[in-house]
């Protein structure tokens, strides 16, 4: 059973940070600015980062006017009253400006988007049909999207999870270049018009699925 609680939505909520199951000197490596307390500030959202297992997204905080703790189907969610939150941009070697989208998984569309629509206000935006029984939602938060996947192969009673992350950067080509074909995949089309695509690597030793996309 999916542990959810629902709270009353707020229109003014969103993204605040990630927190990530990380080891910090392996995103300063590819060309993060992380603080000493291992913050990450992209663009106007955070990525708290801290080694630890297993690996991947292990929560989101959401800036709002109130505050709580929740699991919107399944996803640990922590709610912080917007009110004296100070976001930090850095400027990164890697030329992140801003986290573009978090990916979600789900083998239920209708239930993980009604559920972060009915916590956040946030409305599902749009349904794109990939094929194969996979279908993409998509609801903003702040600056970033969440991009909500259903998959067949997700057992029907198993709760949404974070997946990965794309990070929007300034110059994928020099990115590219500096990373090399050992920490980066090669530069692809995406799927959104007119802008590139590439995967970081696992060796990397980021611990989560991680792309990086012309703006």
């Amino acid at each position: 059973m999916v542990n959810s609680t629902v709270m009353p939505a707020d229109p003014a909520m969103s993204l605040l940070w990630l927190s990530l199951h990380s080891d910090p000197a392996a995103w300063r490596r590819i060309g993060v600015t992380v603080a000493s307390g291992g913050m990450a500030w992209v663009g106007a959202t955070g990525l708290q980062l801290v080694a630890a297992e297993p690996t991947g997204i292990a929560g989101w905080t959401l800036a709002a006017r109130r505050a709580g703790s929740m699991f919107i189907d399944g996803l640990d969610t922590r709610i912080v009253d917007v009110q004296g939150v100070a976001r930090s941009g850095t400027v990164h070697e890697l030329g992140a400006s801003v986290i573009d989208h978090v990916v979600v998984m789900t083998p239920s569309l209708e239930r993980t988007c009604g559920a972060i629509s009915e916590v956040t206000g946030a409305p599902l935006k749009r349904v794109r049909e990939i094929g194969g029984g996979i279908r993409q939602g998509f609801h903003r938060l702040g600056e970033v999207i969440v991009e909500v996947v259903e998959r067949p192969d997700i057992s029907p009673d198993a709760p949404a999870r974070f997946w990965g992350l794309v990070f929007t950067v300034s110059d994928l080509p020099a990115v590219a270049d500096r990373l090399g074909p050992d920490l980066l995949g090669p530069v692809k089309p995406a799927v959104q018009r007119g802008r590139s695509i590439a995967t970081v690597r696992e060796s990397a030793g980021l611990g989560l699925p991680v792309a990086l996309m012309s703006p």
